[in-house]
């Protein structure tokens, strides 16, 4: 007999090489049903896997995130197995699971086509139907290669995985078989409510000297229900395409004079700059200083900085007077050289210094989308100052700040994580604990549940990375505290101590928006456009019945102004119902619409975006209520 230790502590007593599958029968029916396979001491492995010695075991269904990667594993499985039945010419690359879904990549002459998945979906179903089981079988390396002669591809794959032993996946004993690690589902049957969903052109490895394969993409779910919400948040997210959007409210544009690089629009810089007033009302409350440095600077300080070993390839460059300069992709250097332009105490400590820093990237243009991926973008970065014993108090600043900002957008759904020290890594590892201690004492404090990210870290310092879910239940990865041992070494960055020695500071890199594009662009497609009253370019319009009311409509527009709300006036001849269409098209939180009862009563008929009902009130409770969601950053228009 031997014990599988389970996740709740207890131990069954279960019969030398009884397997995985059984094991879960003997703890339940309902288990054993849903079980898609296990952990093992730690290791993923197949539920057919046996057991011949004291273990922990843990069951892996559907319900948690690595359940549901093994089954969309499995499910690329089935849809290469679709592919090669319907094009029996193809040769399959590698299929790996990818955020939502996975991919196959698949060398065919034969173009295939959207019109092409339905086809690719009814064998996937024939395929899961029939229920074969996944057999793992294993080898040595020199077997796999003898048996993958003359597949490239395949002895690719094998002279790039570790170890001396290859796997190998087949559906039933003869059917179809592709080099794996695993593990897999049970059968063919478990592999959930899919579809394909497109297809790409991509070259073997990434090498543009290599033949263009196929992508094929697909997305896999336990049920139709959420396949069919997955659907449709992608159906809202194409609504809510921010480049869309961004033309029809004249946010933003691109021009080829400058690819990648955003023309701001002046509805686009209202939402931009009320971001800035915000962004810095919340630093000046956190005791940060601003500075500014220049977009460009001499090639020796990114020699020294590491950029040039490490960043080359993503940086522009140009010659003056025959001395080479470089413009920055980071503001980290041009913060170190501020520090260094004046002695510092232990006194000073801690520094908190902020920057919008203009920042250049030269990303390839195949990756450039809207305002998502640029060229050229304002990183809202800082650096901190101070020394090891101060490092968790910062910490703990840093996340309440960014806490408080995030709120303000209406961003509540925050998921953490930390990285700590990676295999190759600079400065002593007593340093690295004291860091990684006190950014995971920090968290402590706040309470926040966080995912650890073994050996994830830069190479200079742990960090926190900080990723928002938006609406659309999309997670996007913004914020960012990283504490750093390389800089202050390299530029010679140093403080006078109690001792009266001088020591280097510890220096946290710390981001919270990111990208104010990227940003703006997220916000755009959160909001579907509709931007809350604070951040509207246009945040109150009137409208008037008749050119009756048009004198009391400028009184209104005069008591707007005065109380610093961005308001319109529309005095046009046009019906009312159509100066109403037109107004919805445009997006604006109040519509103020106002005749001669309005007149009288010194009231206005207020239409809120997005809610049918509309009713007169004051002029003077208007006012109150407006300027109070504003001051208060309120996203909810509702009276």
């Amino acid at each position: 007999m031997v014990k599988a230790i389970l996740p709740d502590g207890s131990i069954k007593e279960i019969e030398n090489g009884t397997t995985v599958f059984e094991l879960a029968q003997q703890i339940g029916i309902s288990l054993a049903k849903s079980a898609l396979a296990a952990k093992v001491n730690g290791e993923l492995v197949d539920l057919s896997a046996k057991i011949e010695s004291d273990v922990s075991v843990e069951i892996i269904t559907a319900k948690s995130e690595q359940g549901l990667e093994i089954m969309r594993h499995s499910c690329s499985h089935v849809m290469a197995e679709a592919i090669c039945s319907i094009w029996p010419k193809a040769k399959l690359v590698y299929g790996p699971v990818v955020e939502d879904g996975f991919y196959y990549d698949i060398d065919l002459d034969e173009t295939i086509r959207p019109t092409d998945f339905t086809k690719i979906e009814k064998k996937m179903s024939q395929i899961a139907q029939s229920s074969r089981p996944f057999i793992k079988k294993e080898m040595s390396r020199s077997e796999a290669l003898e048996k993958m002669t003359g597949d490239k591809y395949k002895i690719d794959n094998i002279n790039r995985a570790d170890g001396d032993t290859m796997t190998f996946y087949s559906h039933g004993e003869d059917g179809f078989e592709d080099l794996c690690r695993g593990p897999h589902v049970p059968s063919t049957s478990k592999i959930g409510s899919y579809k394909v969903m497109s297809v790409a052109g991509a070259y073997w490895h990434g090498d543009a000297t290599q033949k263009m394969l196929q992508r094929v993409y697909g997305t896999a779910w336990v049920s139709k229900k959420e396949l069919a919400d997955y659907l449709f948040l992608l159906e809202e997210a194409k609504k809510r395409d921010h480049r869309v959007i961004g033309k029809q409210l004249d946010l933003f544009s691109f021009n080829d004079a400058g690819p990648g690089f955003a023309f701001i629009h002046p509805n686009g810089m209202v939402i931009w700059n009320e971001i800035v007033d915000f962004w810095r009302s919340v630093h000046e409350k956190y005791d940060y200083s601003e500075i500014k440095t220049p977009i460009m600077l001499n090639e020796k300080l990114w020699h020294k900085s590491g950029h040039w070993d490490n960043y080359k390839e993503n940086m522009y460059f140009t010659d003056i007077d025959g001395v080479g300069y470089a413009v920055k992709p980071m503001n980290c250097p041009g913060g170190c050289l501020v520090f260094k332009s004046k002695q510092h105490s232990y006194r000073d400590f801690p520094l908190r210094v902020a920057e919008l820093g203009l920042v250049h990237r030269h990303e390839a243009s195949g990756v450039m989308h809207g305002l998502f991926r640029v060229r050229q973008f304002t990183q809202d970065d800082a650096h901190i100052f101070c020394t090891p014993e101060q490092i968790e108090a910062e910490v703990i600043g840093v996340i309440e700040l960014t806490f408080e900002l995030y709120k303000a957008f209406g961003f509540d759904d925050i998921r953490i994580e930390l990285s700590t020290k990676p295999e190759k890594h600079i400065g002593a590892d007593d340093i690295w604990d004291v860091a990684t201690n006190a950014l995971t004492a920090a968290m402590k404090h706040k309470n926040i549940d966080f995912q650890v990210n073994k050996g994830d870290g830069a190479f200079y310092g742990p960090k926190i990375d900080f990723h928002i879910r938006d609406c659309l239940k999309r997670s996007w990865q913004l914020g960012t505290i990283q504490l750093d041992f390389s800089m202050p070494q390299r530029f010679e960055l140093v403080y006078t101590d109690k001792d009266n020695t001088e020591k280097a500071p510890v220096m946290i890199h710390r981001a919270v928006l990111g990208s104010f594009e990227r940003f703006i662009g997220i916000l755009i497609e959160h909001y579907g456009g509709n931007m809350p009253i604070w951040l509207a370019p246009t945040q109150v319009k009137i409208l008037t019945i008749s050119e009756k009311s048009n004198e009391y409509a400028q009184k209104v527009y005069d008591q707007l102004k005065k109380a610093s709300l961005r308001c319109s006036l529309d005095t046009s001849n046009e019906k009312i119902g159509a100066k109403i269409a037109k107004t919805h098209c445009e997006r604006v939180p109040y519509v103020l619409v106002v005749g001669p009862k309005e007149a009288e009563n010194n009231a206005v008929n207020v239409r809120i975006r997005s809610i049918k009902e509309n009713k007169t009130i004051a002029m003077e409770e208007f006012l109150s209520v407006a300027k109070a969601k504003i001051a208060e950053k309120i996203v909810d228009l509702a009276f």
